[in-house]
């Protein structure tokens, strides 16, 4: 699973894991700072949710990837499948690559489909500054082009439009946060490589992957309860002037008083928040916040961070 920051691969991911579908599967999740998060939103606890954080699974952390696909293989509980989510700024040649270079990976796992997530919302901003959003789109095999709510009919329209211009043989579902039938995406056999082949011939040769070196990430740590209203105010007075350059933003939080985890999320100057689990009695309650975005100053975030903290 793919797609550019924020475009709703982890409301995707607890989706189908919500889902009783009988199967079993291990989770992989990529995430781009040194902070992970998103195993935290991941709503089952009952598949094996594995990390890879401080880079991009596609670059930095492949080496990663394959030593956790190898270790799933040769467990003593096998699997029914494996999900992968990558971080937002993945490639997702790379990673498939991966699949068929490994001779071990190469025989015992089959690629069963790349799903991508596209915000309808943002995609035509992203396609202009991010070569990335178009490689996940010309690699996928089914595309969900999400938050179709937020858009009038002619602009999702436009947006399809540019998406097709892309990638004319995925199969396109327009869903509201990610809403659609598991069926719909796994299990379909539907990856091609000779499709791939097809519009890159020299795709099964290894290729370093640059990245976009103004695209940074900050994390943020706060062992004290926050303050709600000052981390609100904080939060809009951010968004409201450097919204543009923060291309994602997701955090837990332990307020002040509140005795479940808030759960934090924006793209651009869009954002929302609600409860999450409650904290556990013993457990170490703590504040974690994370930036991707361009220009961001780590010392300004982390002092006016540590100014939310609850009196």
């Amino acid at each position: 699973m793919t797609g550019y920051l924020g475009a709703g691969k982890t409301t995707l991911l607890n989706r189908i894991l919500a889902e009783k579908h009988g199967q079993r599967y291990a989770v992989i999740v990529n995430e781009f700072g040194e902070i992970g998060i998103d195993n935290l939103l991941v709503v089952s606890a009952e598949e094996e949710v594995l990390e890879m954080n401080n880079g991009c699974i596609c670059c930095t952390v492949r080496a990663d990837l394959i030593r956790i696909l190898g270790r799933l293989l040769h467990r003593k509980n096998p699997l029914d499948g494996i999900l992968i989510e990558t971080t937002g700024l993945a490639d997702p040649a790379p990673v498939v690559q991966t699949f068929f270079l490994e001779e071990e990976l190469r025989e015992y796992i089959r690629l069963d489909s790349i799903v991508t997530v596209v915000d309808a919302r943002h995609l035509t901003a992203r396609l202009d500054d991010s070569h990335e959003a178009a490689e996940q789109i010309a690699f996928a095999d089914t595309l969900l082009l999400n938050k179709t709510d937020l858009v009038s009919p002619s602009e999702l329209a436009d947006v399809e439009a540019r998406v097709r211009a892309i990638n004319s043989t995925a199969v396109i579902h327009r869903t509201e946060r990610c809403a659609i039938a598991i069926d719909r995406l796994l299990d379909r056999y539907a990856f091609d490589l000779g499709r791939l082949l097809a519009v890159e011939p020299g795709f099964l040769s290894e290729q370093a992957h640059m990245h976009d070196d103004a695209v940074k990430s900050v994390s943020l740590k706060a062992s004290r309860p926050l303050d709600p209203l000052k981390l609100e105010t904080w939060m809009t007075g951010l968004l409201r002037t450097q919204g543009q350059d923060l291309l994602r933003v997701k955090g837990v939080l332990d307020f002040h008083g509140n005795p479940s985890r808030y759960v934090f999320q924006s793209v651009h100057m869009l954002f929302e928040g609600s409860a999450g689990k409650e904290w556990q009695p013993g457990e170490v309650r703590q504040s974690l916040l994370v930036f991707i975005g361009r220009g961001l100053d780590r010392q300004a975030l982390q002092a006016s961070f540590a100014l939310c903290a609850a009196n």
